[in-house]
């Protein structure tokens, strides 16, 4: 173990003892005389910059226009051309061109439907089941992480206390030797003073 003249302490909460009410008072005090000399790096709401303005395109604000004020929702797809119709009998080369049309439209989307929704009702409960499997390996991954980090505060923790309870002796005979050294320069200078009026005296009585 490296001396304790040579080992920086940040602090000693097993060895220091509580601060009291008083003794909290004060330093609150002194931190908030500090603060108010010191200048906020926050913002102040009116140095804050002024907001920036969304910009859309016309169609975008149109859209918001119409939305605000209510109307029907925008019918832009043709939504039918996706569901089976059961149409007249056409007229004309065209009516069954077009119809036509419609049917391998609605044929195409509602068989892409039917494969997706099997797919669904085969593989879905054990892709859940797998996402499912992959969240709670993940979370015990986290808790063990969250264990050993426990453990090694823990382990610092205790670490620190027996460092400090080894030098709390120490420690307590500086403070009484520091405390000795300054009674005894006190002393001394109380006999130095002593001497000096003593000193004095006999002058002036030489003198007389």
């Amino acid at each position: 173990m490296s001396s304790i003249r040579t080992t920086v302490h940040e602090s000693l909460p097993y060895i220091d003892p509580e601060p009291t009410q008083a003794e909290r008072a004060a330093a609150q005090a002194l931190i908030d005389a500090e603060l108010s000399t010191t200048p906020s790096t926050s913002p102040s709401p009116s140095t804050l910059p002024p907001a920036v303005e969304s910009q859309f395109s016309p169609l975008i604000t149109q859209e918001h226009a119409r939305i605000a004020s209510g109307q029907t929702p925008l019918a832009a797809i043709d939504q039918s051309r996706y569901e089976t119709q059961e149409e007249d009998t056409p007229t004309s080369a065209t009516d069954l061109q077009k119809s036509l049309a419609r049917a391998y439209t609605a044929d195409a989307y509602l068989s892409g439907r039917q494969t997706h929704l099997q797919l669904l009702e085969r593989f879905g409960r054990n892709a859940w089941l797998v996402g499912n499997w992959q969240l709670e390996a993940e979370l015990a991954a986290l808790e063990r992480e969250l264990e050993a980090a426990r453990r090694e505060v823990d382990i610092v923790n205790i670490a620190r206390r027996r460092v400090q309870d080894e030098v709390g002796g120490e420690l307590a005979g500086l403070e009484g030797a520091w405390r000795r050294s300054v009674g005894r320069v006190l002393e001394t200078e109380v006999a130095t003073e002593g001497m000096r009026l003593q000193v004095l005296e006999r002058q002036r009585g030489a003198a007389a």
